[in-house]
């Protein structure tokens, strides 16, 4: 029953191709264990290079951060809207998201659908997860959400050894915009290189992305359509 499930979901992730999602290449079964292949991203993941590769994050400039958020919400988009059947990814976060530079793309989970199985990874997780059990398509956008602020912010989603005030980032973030220091939310790296009103917008979308209320998310498809008009003047004076 359990093998038989298995190659179902798998059938399921090799009918999802996009170029913004990694192909997923076969798949084995030996002795109980599960593998899925996917094509090699020689470059890694966006976690490598904001937070552990070294002068990583200072290599990653904002029109580079707002394209790999493009690629990424284009990937999840098609995941939700036009895979057949739709996709609930379930672990959104910065290490499932590899670089190929300038475009990003999403690593797929194994199990695809709904479920009553909680997943996830402690920061992107969210809060009605902990109530209902069920994994949505509105709980996706939340987990993205926190990838943006990650982008924005530079830091990681839960930074176990600060304060218990900043520990958590998207509560750090709210506290920070209601006390209006939101250009303090940003990573120094990114200050005053022409980029603070771009990074603005992003910010507002991203803390719709992680509103407490899974009703008042945006889809991931309002997300794409609002990051493509960010820096489009900027995107039209180049060509």
């Amino acid at each position: 029953m359990m093998e038989r499930e298995f190659k179902a979901e798998v059938e399921v992730l090799s009918t999802a191709q996009h170029e913004n999602l990694v192909s997923l290449q076969g798949y084995c079964v030996h002795n109980g264990f599960r593998l899925l292949i996917y094509s090699y991203m020689e470059n890694g993941s966006l976690d490598y290079w904001l937070h552990e590769k070294t002068e990583g994050a200072s290599q990653l400039d904002w029109p580079t951060r707002l394209k790999i958020l493009r690629g990424a919400s284009c990937g999840l988009a098609y995941m939700h809207q036009i895979c057949e059947p739709h996709i609930v990814h379930r672990d959104i976060k910065s290490s499932n998201i590899l670089l190929d530079f300038g475009l990003s793309r999403l690593i797929l989970p194994y199990r695809t659908h709904v479920t009553t199985e909680l997943v996830g990874t402690l920061g992107y997780i969210p809060p009605e997860y902990g109530q209902a059990w069920v994994a949505t398509l509105r709980g996706d956008v939340y987990s993205f959400g926190v990838v943006m602020l990650e982008l924005l912010s530079g830091k990681r989603p839960v930074e176990v050894f600060k304060p218990k005030m900043s520990r958590e980032l998207v509560g750090w973030v709210h506290h920070m915009r209601s006390e209006g220091k939101q250009e303090q939310i940003f990573d120094p790296i990114l200050r005053g290189k022409g980029y603070e009103q771009e990074m603005v917008k992003v910010l507002d979308v991203a803390c719709m992305c992680v509103n407490h209320n899974p009703m008042k998310r945006p889809t991931i498809q309002e997300v794409v359509d609002w990051l493509k008009t960010v820096g489009s003047l900027r995107d039209q004076n180049k060509s």
